[in-house]
């Protein structure tokens, strides 16, 4: 049985880590508001951006050409990674190393042993995973969650397109997790680059009536820089959203289970306690018989 001074420290030191734990759940909450009220405004925009998109561009016609939806032979990857800055996030982190991890090896293995996978770290802790293994990547994009912006993402998603233009990358990919609830983030697997159309059965329900102006052309060519750079900001602002709401979630099992311990620690100092105190009275009603029968 532990002595008193060692439990005693013990519940001390508890106490302090469910403190901490207990504010860092209140900081998470308060940037979840901020990054959940973002990403719920961003995305009917990016929605109907979307679907203007689709609609303008849903009929066959030969002279508007998009570069962005080229198909090649999947010889040149990016995979995009996108995680946080910090830990104690539960399995936040580690989701999107894995979805990585089984992608490249359930269909990009023969690209990586060519040497023509490489990987854009968002987020210091994806960075940092990947330094440690070695692998090519590009790290000028690695910190946009310091100060997450529309105009920091503009600067990485025009690198992607950019590089898919000049055939430097055949297939841009995006890694992260998705924001459905505090409790729930949902990862996502998305490719960016070549651009996919949507899918939908009833194709009736995507042409609209547009008056075009200046042109058809300028307005596709206009919008479909514009659309992947959305979709790209509004990837970061669900992963931003994710984490906050993941870190809250561990946090409060944290407290939850210091909580537990704690129990467990006083009733383990009591029961020493009171130990040490039987101990104690069993010695002295001994020493008086010893006393008595002198």
């Amino acid at each position: 049985m532990p002595s008193l001074k060692e439990v005693k420290s013990r519940i001390a030191s508890v106490s302090s880590t469910q403190q901490i734990t207990k504010a860092m759940k209140m900081v998470a909450a308060a940037k979840l508001r901020k990054a959940q009220d973002q990403i719920i405004q961003m995305r009917p925009y990016s929605q109907k951006l979307q679907d203007i998109l689709q609609n303008v561009s849903s009929e066959n016609d030969s002279d508007i050409a998009n570069p962005f939806a080229a198909v090649r032979p999947e010889e040149k990857i990016l995979l995009v990674a996108i995680t946080s800055d910090k830990g104690l996030c539960g399995p936040f982190n580690s989701n999107v190393f894995k979805a990585t991890t089984n992608l490249i090896e359930e269909k990009y293995g023969a690209v990586r042993d060519a040497g023509n996978l490489t990987i854009m770290p968002i987020g210091k802790r994806a960075l940092d995973f990947y330094k440690r293994r070695r692998a090519d990547i590009i790290t000028d994009y690695a910190l946009l969650f310091g100060s997450l912006s529309f105009e920091q993402a503009r600067e990485a998603a025009e690198f992607a397109m950019n590089a898919f233009l000049e055939e430097k990358f055949d297939k841009v990919v995006l890694v992260y997790n998705e924001f459905k609830n505090v409790a729930t983030q949902i990862l996502r697997t998305e490719q960016l680059l070549p651009m996919v159309p949507n899918n939908t059965e009833a194709g009736e329900s995507l042409k609209g009536d547009y008056i075009y102006e200046p042109s058809k052309a300028e307005i596709i060519e206009e919008l479909i820089p514009k659309s992947l750079k959305l979709k790209f900001y509004t990837a970061l602002l669900e992963s931003n959203a994710s984490e906050h709401g993941a870190r809250m979630t561990a946090m409060d099992q944290a407290t939850e289970n210091a909580g537990e311990l704690l129990k467990e620690l006083r009733l383990t100092y009591n029961r020493t306690r009171q130990a040490a105190i039987t101990k104690e009275i069993l010695e002295i009603v001994a020493g008086a018989e010893a006393l008595s029968s002198n």
